[in-house]
């Protein structure tokens, strides 16, 4: 899939670092006629308009194997109530001609951070357990209007990772993910279930969202591929947020084209969602766009890790180069000390806006959810017994900000990090090497677990900048770019 890319416009590519293995957990779950194990979307894509397969059959088989491995694994929160209503009915407009397109009938999962009628919105907390949505968020929207099973929902950091400096990749309500390769490793987060689901083929593919690495960091250590679109090119109604600045949503699937399958569905203009106005400016078939001679001639800006190679990781990416050198491709050498961390200014920005657009959210939640405000949030989780044990440290600096967008020093964070990651960033590597996109690892392998069994994320660093360069997610996080990450073990 390396020689597969989403549009020629793409500007940051990431390859995981998981090396080559088979699950660790023991596949005994297909039933006999179709096995729906490490089947990509295309490929039960094309099963279903051959009438090789129904959705029914592929539905049941997905359930069948959530319930007999996910047990050990935590990545699903809960099966939607309807998943085989809406398969049948999938089936139904098969059997009539009217299929809705390549996604009828496909499940999906959806991270449950993404509203959708019929489950509720926890994002990983009890404060949330009541919140059944009247609406499905846009995303969940445009998927059930192009006939996809709506499948269930996946585990996750509690509220997308931002709750506490020590972030636990898991929640209260779902449990703490293992990694399926090797269960004492980190899944990553905050779109945790969504890759260890996605790796397990628990559903066709899965809906993750990101802020800063929660797609590609889980697509990562679970081997599979990862798409965080531009910021707004998807919109973010009906998800419950971070900050509208770098949140985005986007597929975690088996293969660049599955997700290219994904994007050409969910991308587009939203009214309700005004930072997505200019997005069916940039609509195009995703699908079409997929070019197996792309890399002939294309000029590549790399950007290697200035650590020593660890567990092989280096090792892996230079042979990765050597095969996109092998399809045509171009390699430009770029110092990682051209990148500037911008991660200080993210960390106001993301404290000032989780206040503001967590708040806005909220108002939307039905009337049931006694939680209508952070503050609420904070003093629910402070003495809710499920809930009390973890910190709050994020939340508490979030709460305790003051002027909301009109702030001077969020203002000017926004404006440093722009121009740190666009303007002094991406954009000038790209035109001062002339190349048309940049690659990079990912991350280093999935580390140990602690012993408790909670992975532990890195905190968001206060202070001065750090000596050691900052890596392509964060940057394309802070400008809002594109990034994409693929296997290369």
């Amino acid at each position: 899939m390396l020689r597969q890319r989403l549009s020629p416009a793409l500007g940051v590519l990431t390859v995981a670092t998981l090396i080559g293995c088979e699950p660790a957990v023991p596949n005994h779950s297909d039933k006999p006629g179709y096995s729906v194990t490490e089947r990509s979307l295309h490929q039960i894509s094309d099963d279903l308009a051959t009438e090789r397969t129904k959705s029914t059959i592929v539905t049941g088989g997905y359930i069948a194997r959530i319930a007999a491995m996910d047990g050990a694994l935590h990545s699903v929160i809960a099966i939607a109530p309807d998943a085989m209503a809406q398969a049948e009915a999938s089936d139904a407009r098969r059997a009539a001609g009217e299929s809705l397109g390549p996604l009828d009938g496909i499940p999906i999962l959806l991270k449950d951070n993404l509203d959708m009628v019929g489950m509720p919105t926890t994002a990983g907390s009890f404060a949330l357990e009541k919140n059944f949505p009247e609406r499905d968020s846009e995303v969940a929207h445009r998927l059930r209007e192009a006939g996809v099973v709506l499948l269930g929902k996946a585990n996750l950091s509690q509220f997308a990772g931002f709750r506490n400096t020590a972030s636990f990749n898991g929640s209260t309500v779902g449990g703490s993910p293992k990694n399926p390769y090797d269960t004492t490793r980190s899944p990553a987060g905050s779109s945790s279930g969504s890759g260890v689901a996605t790796a397990m083929s628990f559903a066709a593919a899965t809906i993750g969202t990101e802020t800063g690495g929660s797609i590609v960091g889980p697509s990562s250590v679970n081997g599979i591929v990862g798409m965080k679109p531009t910021i707004a090119l998807v919109s973010r109604r009906g998800i419950v947020p971070i900050s509208l600045n770098q949140d985005s949503s986007g597929p975690m699937t088996r293969s660049v084209a599955d997700a290219a399958m994904i994007l050409d569905v969910i991308a587009g203009t939203d009214p309700e969602d005004p930072w997505s106005k200019d997005a069916d400016r940039h609509l195009q078939s995703y699908t079409d766009a997929l070019d197996s001679n792309a890399l002939q001639g294309t000029r590549v800006g790399v950007i290697r890790p200035t650590e020593s190679d660890i567990d092989g990781v280096l090792e892996l990416f230079e042979a990765a180069l050597e095969v996109l050198t092998a399809e045509g491709a171009q390699l430009v050498s770029i110092p990682a000390d051209e990148l500037v961390d911008p991660r200080p200014e993210m960390r106001t920005i993301l404290l000032q806006d989780f206040k503001v657009d967590l708040n806005a959210y909220l108002e939307t939640t039905p009337s049931s959810v006694d939680v209508r405000t952070l503050a609420d949030l904070i003093e629910f989780s402070s003495n809710d017994p499920r809930e009390k044990m973890h910190t709050m440290d994020y939340w508490d600096d979030s709460e305790a900000t003051t002027g909301g967008r009109s702030d001077d020093s969020y203002l000017a964070a926004l404006e440093s990090g722009r121009k740190l990651t666009r303007d002094e960033g991406i954009d000038r590597l790209l035109m001062q090497y002339d190349v048309e996109v940049l690659i990079s690892p990912t991350g280093v392998p999935a580390p140990k677990i602690e012993p408790d069994g909670t992975p532990r994320a890195g905190p968001i660093p206060e202070g001065p900048r750090g000596t050691r360069p900052p890596g392509l997610t964060v940057v394309a996080a802070v400008a809002g770019y594109p990034l994409i990450t693929v296997p290369m073990g």
